[in-house]
């Protein structure tokens, strides 16, 4: 493309990252990219983490994104294991950890999320294939593991190690556990598959902080514990654009291309960036949403000028249950089971927000099942019109 950037330096070595990069190669960039990563690893998937990994499903070599041999044919200047600490727009430059700078014409800020963690003693967390083997190693019959946050990663955590016999603690500080994205009737349905399951939840929980024998509540006593998974949320991992000159708000501000400033894009769980379809500013920390944003970056950075505007999905395992979900729940005014029900755990529930469908969310249902809602979604469909749909159709 006539003005398109000679040196991309993409900052992210996971999905987003990666996308990006092929993204560039398929549309016909020829010139440099690097690719800088803080792991020492080639980019990985991190879904399975929580899911497969944990629970010795899957061996470690199923998590690589693509082959050696995928990745040699892009042809990238790769740098694993080493960190960006400081970006220099004025200079154009990137400084890693090991003291290099790395030029750039172009930028794809995509360095992800980090576990937010507790005061007091060491702790486990979930988000490196590190992490994941470090906690699978603790759990088993009897040992006893404490999860802090009752969230879907929180959750699929305490669901793989209830049946690999551990005894489960599940700490939310919530009276429902998701009750503020899913709704409180979903919320407490979910609340009662892990209390079927034996995994002793305690919900209006305040942790204060992680103590050897287990963790110390608000209340100033001790749930006792072997090892404790911290699960409260993610930090953007911005500290890096400190002094940059780009606006930083929970994430790296973007607007409606991904653009955070002339030759620089955001991409995947960093990314704040405005969603023309919802009209309102997201960041998402879901695998799909990052290799869409990924793909669009790159584009948007060629030239392409097009807003990112998705209806945003993410899924979830527990137990025996396949959760998936479109759009955007958080916020919502109504929720309205339109097929199945809560008392068999298989149903879609459809989520409004003002007079607009805005979510959908389904468990136990197949796939097709929620594809016409998550097309209504898209349309933008009015409230009144999307939940009169007759099945199958879309607005």
């Amino acid at each position: 493309m006539t003005g398109a950037p000679g040196r991309v330096v993409i900052v992210g070595a996971s999905a987003a990252g990666l996308t990006a990069a092929e993204t560039l190669r398929r549309e016909g960039h020829a010139g440099t990219i690097t690719l800088v990563g803080d792991e020492a690893a080639a980019p990985y998937d991190r879904p399975p983490l929580s899911k497969e990994i944990l629970s010795g499903a899957w061996t470690p070599d199923r998590l690589p994104l693509r082959t050696p041999a995928d990745l040699d044919a892009l042809g990238l200047d790769s740098r694993y294991g080493r960190r960006a600490v400081r970006l220099n727009t004025a200079q154009r430059t990137v400084v890693l950890s090991d003291g290099t700078e790395v030029p750039y014409d172009g930028l794809i800020v995509a360095t992800g999320v980090r576990p937010r963690k507790l005061p007091g003693a060491p702790t486990h967390v979930l988000r490196t294939l590190d992490d994941a083997l470090a906690l699978k190693d603790r759990l088993g019959p009897g040992r006893s593991l404490a999860v802090v946050g009752a969230g879907f990663l929180g959750a699929e955590a305490a669901a793989v190690a209830a049946g690999l016999g551990t005894r489960v603690i599940l700490l939310e500080p919530a009276p429902v556990p998701l009750a503020h994205a899913v709704g409180e009737e979903v919320g407490r349905m979910l609340a009662q598959v892990h209390l079927d399951h034996g995994v002793d939840l305690r919900t209006g929980i305040g942790v204060a902080e992680v103590v050897p024998e287990g963790v110390r509540l608000d209340d100033g006593s001790v749930v006792e514990a072997d090892t404790v998974l911290v699960a409260i949320g993610s930090r953007p991992n911005t500290e890096w654009l400190a002094g940059s000159g780009l606006r930083l708000a929970d994430g790296l501000v973007c607007d409606q291309f991904s653009a955070a400033a002339p030759g620089v894009y955001g991409a995947g769980d960093v990314a704040r960036w405005h969603n023309p379809l919802f009209g309102m500013p997201m960041r998402i920390e879901h695998r799909t949403n990052a290799a869409e944003q990924g793909m669009a970056a790159a584009r948007n950075l060629l030239g392409t000028q097009r807003p990112f505007a998705p209806v945003p999905y993410f899924w979830s395992d527990q137990y025996d249950m396949k959760i998936r979900a479109y759009g955007c729940l958080r916020g919502h005014h109504e929720v309205r089971i339109t097929e199945g029900s809560l008392a068999e755990r298989k149903f879609t529930a459809v989520y409004r927000t003002d007079d607009r469908l805005t979510g959908v969310l389904s468990i136990g249902m197949p796939p097709r099942s929620i594809r016409p809602w998550q097309q209504a979604i898209a349309a933008r469909a009015p409230w009144r019109q999307a939940v009169a749909l007759p099945e199958g159709t879309a607005a």
